[in-house]
């Protein structure tokens, strides 16, 4: 089948944590005062991306060209602008997403209904490209000597040290940080005052205790903000890259990055939210290992480009897409469906006998596997299967 280069316009999503102009201001438009969370690129149902020539396309948005073709596009592609953080949240393997999906169904629980947590059925890994210094975010669990000196650190500034020595305690337990987890998560006197006390502790000395007051400052008494303290706290400069697998628990905090996941609006939160919470579905696709963030490096492919690519799922399952960060002329060659757009300077991209000028905020849609001729000076990233 012949590629063809379609431009597209995304859904831009205006949810609370966003960035006032946040996205406009990271692809060059007027400036808006209008909260921008995220711009959404491609075909999922809940927010599909317009085909500007619909005529060309025979199709007005990418969900009705996958319908019409029979080709699905392997990837949803997000410019995320945060100012605020983000849910403590977890997404689910191919596996719980078509159970979980085929549940609601059956219960007859609306698609946009509040308490819906399965969307639709499939898997949400995804992985985020900072785009610029100073992008923060939760990630996975932190080693335990870690969290062990974090919790002794915050039990000598206490007035009652007995809720951290009961979190100590059962950190040490077998099976310490599910433990420590469900416990926090399970509210009562003991939790609630330990919670009360970090935000004392932070109120007291700031600049000691800056992550949880502020987590505190936006949900006063949510045990996110102890549950913070188990977890990797990164910071990103430009172009570094975080991979959050199935099952990984994260919150990203601030910054502006470009988001890369399996087609999916599967999220299970339990904390640091308005949204809906479902503590015991988020702790059964949890993964409670500890380890080192989750950097990813990127792999030079040539000159001009570098690869954010996953290797595979801790399943050993194949990843269906990747990433690539284009700076100059160069070309690429991609097997299905890809979504480019230009974040900095301006490109144009040629497949065959067709071509697309792309300036700053411009975005391509390639429909089919193509060798593409990138020409151009910025910061071109470009999602293929």
């Amino acid at each position: 089948m012949t590629a063809h280069l379609l431009e597209i316009i995304g859904d831009v999503r205006d949810y609370a944590w966003g960035t006032p102009g946040g996205v406009s201001r990271a692809l060059g438009r007027p400036a808006t005062d209008e909260v921008e969370a995220e711009l959404w690129l491609g075909a999922h149902p809940s927010a599909p991306s317009r085909i500007v020539d619909a005529d060309a396309a025979g199709a007005t948005d990418l969900a009705a060209w996958e319908r019409s073709t029979g080709t699905a596009v392997p990837f949803l592609l997000k410019l995320l602008s945060a100012s605020s953080p983000l849910s403590l949240q977890a997404h689910p393997t191919t596996e719980q997403a078509v159970a979980g999906f085929a549940a609601e169904e059956a219960a007859g629980v609306a698609r946009d209904a509040r308490e819906r947590n399965y969307k639709d059925a499939s898997a949400k890994p995804e992985l985020i490209v900072a785009l610029e210094d100073g992008f923060e975010g939760l990630c996975g669990f932190r080693p335990l000597p870690a969290t062990l000196e974090a919790v002794a650190v915050l039990a000598e500034t206490a007035e009652d040290p007995a809720p951290f020595a009961e979190w100590e305690r059962m950190l040490r337990a077998e099976d310490g940080v599910r433990t420590a987890f469900d416990w926090l998560l399970s509210g009562g006197p003991a939790v609630e005052s330990l919670v009360r006390q970090v935000t004392a502790a932070a109120e007291a000395d700031p600049a000691r205790f800056e992550l949880p007051g502020r987590l505190a400052a936006g949900y006063p008494a949510d045990p996110g903000i102890a549950i913070a303290l188990m977890l990797n706290h990164v910071t990103l400069q430009a172009g570094e890259c975080l991979w959050l697998p199935a099952g990984n628990i994260h919150a990203y905090l601030r910054g502006t990055g470009m988001e890369l996941m399996g087609p999916s609006d599967n999220v299970l939160r339990g904390g640091l939210t308005p949204k809906h919470v479902d503590v015991p579905e988020l702790r059964r696709v949890l993964d409670f290992s500890t380890g080192e963030p989750p950097h990813l490096a990127p792999a030079r492919v040539s000159e001009n480009v570098v690869a954010y690519r996953p290797a595979s799922l801790p399943s050993g399952r194949g990843v269906a897409f990747a990433l690539l960060a284009v700076t100059g002329d160069d070309v690429v060659t991609t097997s299905g469906p890809a979504i480019g757009i230009v974040v900095d300077g301006a490109f144009t991209v040629t497949a065959g006998d067709e071509a697309i000028e792309l300036p700053r905020g411009g975005v391509v849609f390639v429909t089919d596997a193509a060798t593409l001729d990138i020409r151009g000076d910025g910061r071109f990233f470009l999602a293929a299967g």
